[in-house]
């Protein structure tokens, strides 16, 4: 846990999952160029809203300070940091009031402080339901480290919410200052995207700023092949499932399984869920937003499918990977097996082998290849 001096007060922050490299921060300065901003705007008596926020650095700050603080997200890790990180500062669960992506704020916000995602799907899905939550010259500052600032996000400002204004970089930083303008007429497009799942007569739909929306990533098409087609009643769980094709050719091939659906975004969860109602009515699936298997009982699961993320946010790496596959080894029955693809170059077969027995290579691609553990 690191401490974090805001233009509020220090806080102790910590990321979720916890990690021990000291790198890894739950804030950044475009978190703390945005309370710095903020700081300087007359008091409001409605609620200020947070979008997007990280690990809770907005939140918590805003809500040191005494501020009325409503939390906007898609991530349940986030929403994870942000509980740790209350109560690290002596603040309780309920002092930020969060709202899911499926869900809308119930407020009028005056303030709105947003971290620009990556996914602008996400961001302009985010803005089109934002708008009718502003009041009369309502300020909404964006913020994003320079690095990760999708060039069009400010049109996608302009076009839905008012004129904006950018910011001089500050330690790597930049803010895109907008103001509200009533007479916007910006209209509202139903950005739920939708192809087949090859190989199939199913239909992947698609919410905002779910991985693999607009079509079939090269991972997954190598490890769909590999679904075996003989399991019974066994327990499958798509982990990490995003629009749940795993999960639905397995469910196909197999009209008898019990099937799990877990992934930490509410959108993916939810785009599995439609998905697989519509491809199954009738048929019965658990859906898990959550972190992984970590709430999982020991032989619960006998075959669990896998394309892990690489990447938290935007820092790359295994380590979340590394958190599914212990996971995993914890929930599977005796002679149960965790199928996983991976690009080659992660070199996820030596991983594995620290939880597992058997690792075997059952497809490979030229830059993806599939692991069966036991």
């Amino acid at each position: 846990m690191l401490s974090c001096t805001t233009p509020y007060g220090t806080l102790q922050l910590q990321r979720y999952p916890a990690s021990r490299n000291a790198a890894l921060q739950a804030f950044d300065t475009a978190d703390l160029y945005l309370l710095q901003r903020v700081q300087q705007e007359p008091e409001s008596d409605q609620p200020l809203l947070v979008i997007n926020d990280g690990f809770g650095a907005l939140a918590c700050a805003l809500a040191a300070a005494g501020k009325t603080v409503h939390s906007w997200g898609d991530s349940w890790m986030s929403w994870r940091a942000l509980q740790s990180n209350l109560a690290a500062n002596g603040l309780g669960s309920d002092a930020v009031r969060f709202f899911n992506s499926t869900e809308t704020p119930t407020a009028r916000y005056q303030q709105v402080l947003l971290r620009i995602p990556k996914s602008l799907s996400l961001l302009q899905d985010q803005l089109q339901r934002l708008r009718p939550l502003l009041a009369d010259r309502a300020l909404l500052l964006a913020g994003s480290m320079i690095k990760h600032l999708p060039p069009s996000a400010g049109d996608l400002l302009a076009a839905h919410i008012g004129p904006y204004q950018a910011s001089l970089g500050w330690k790597k930083a930049r803010l895109l200052q907008c103001q509200y303008d009533p007479s916007l007429q910006p209209g509202i497009r139903d950005l739920t995207s939708h192809y087949p799942l090859e190989g199939t007569d199913l239909q992947l739909r698609n919410r905002p700023g779910v991985f693999s929306r607009e079509k079939l990533d090269i991972g997954t098409r190598v490890l769909l092949p590999c679904i075996p087609a003989d399991l019974g009643e066994a327990r499958v769980v798509d982990l990490g499932c995003g629009n749940g094709a795993l999960g639905l050719l397995a469910a196909q091939r197999n009209p008898h399984i019990q099937l799990t659906f877990i992934d930490e975004s509410w959108a993916a969860v939810a785009s599995a869920r439609d998905n697989f109602a519509e491809a199954f009515p009738g048929r019965s699936a658990h859906f898990v937003v959550g972190d992984g298997l970590s709430e999982a009982t020991t032989n619960s699961a006998d075959l669990i499918l896998c394309n892990p993320p690489f990447h938290q946010q935007q820092v790359v790496g295994d380590q979340i990977a590394r958190r599914l596959f212990r996971q995993s080894h914890h929930a599977l029955a005796p002679g149960g097996r965790l199928l996983v693809v991976g690009n080659r170059h992660l070199g996820y077969h030596q991983t594995l082998k620290r939880y597992f027995d058997t690792i075997e290579q059952v497809a490979a691609a030229p830059k993806f290849i599939v692991l069966a553990a036991s």
